[in-house]
């Protein structure tokens, strides 16, 4: 996996300062994509040891809220594969600090709506996520007013409270 950029003190995606990591390769091709670089698989740099080091040093701080996951597309299935080893990672340095993640994708109790974004990981990479914030960006629900997303369509999810009720439960109401 690659990954396009890292933000190291981002207030647009999520709550709170956070680490934000945009992951190359995406599919999904949503028109007027704001990261439309980085559907390309190969573009950006290798998601390798060094890398995740300096992404964990940078969560270091008492000011990150968290990681944030975002691309490209995480949920495809070669993202989700290197991403999970890193998200255990992550949740066993930083127990405290929240971790969202953005896709294209639709989520459902029953893992992800659409069979392309499911992987043999996909269950596990969900249960070290708190909040997904899921559906694709469609210019024509654009709204700037609203928060942590693009466009109407799209849901704010808290990830472990939909999985604990057997139903979505909304973060943000």
């Amino acid at each position: 996996m690659n990954i396009a950029e890292i933000k190291k003190t981002d207030i647009a995606n999520g709550e709170g300062v956070r680490v934000s990591l945009f992951v190359s390769g995406c599919r999904r091709h949503c028109k007027n994509c704001f990261n439309g670089v980085a559907w390309d698989f190969n573009y950006g740099r290798p998601f390798d040891e060094r890398l995740q080091e300096e992404i964990l040093e940078a969560l270091t701080p008492n000011y990150i809220a968290g990681l944030s996951l975002l691309g490209g597309e995480p949920f495809e299935p070669e993202n989700q594969r290197a991403l999970l080893p890193f998200l255990k990672r992550v949740r066993n340095r930083f127990p405290h600090k929240s971790i969202w993640c953005y896709t294209g994708y639709t989520f459902d109790i029953t893992v992800m709506n659409e069979p392309q974004a499911n992987a043999e990981v996909t269950r596990e990479i969900l249960n070290y996520l708190d909040v997904l914030v899921d559906g694709p960006f469609i210019e024509e629900l654009k709204d700037i007013r609203l928060k942590f997303r693009g466009s109407s369509n799209q849901r704010v999810i808290d990830v472990p409270r939909s999985i604990q009720s057997g139903k979505i439960q909304l973060y943000l109401q």
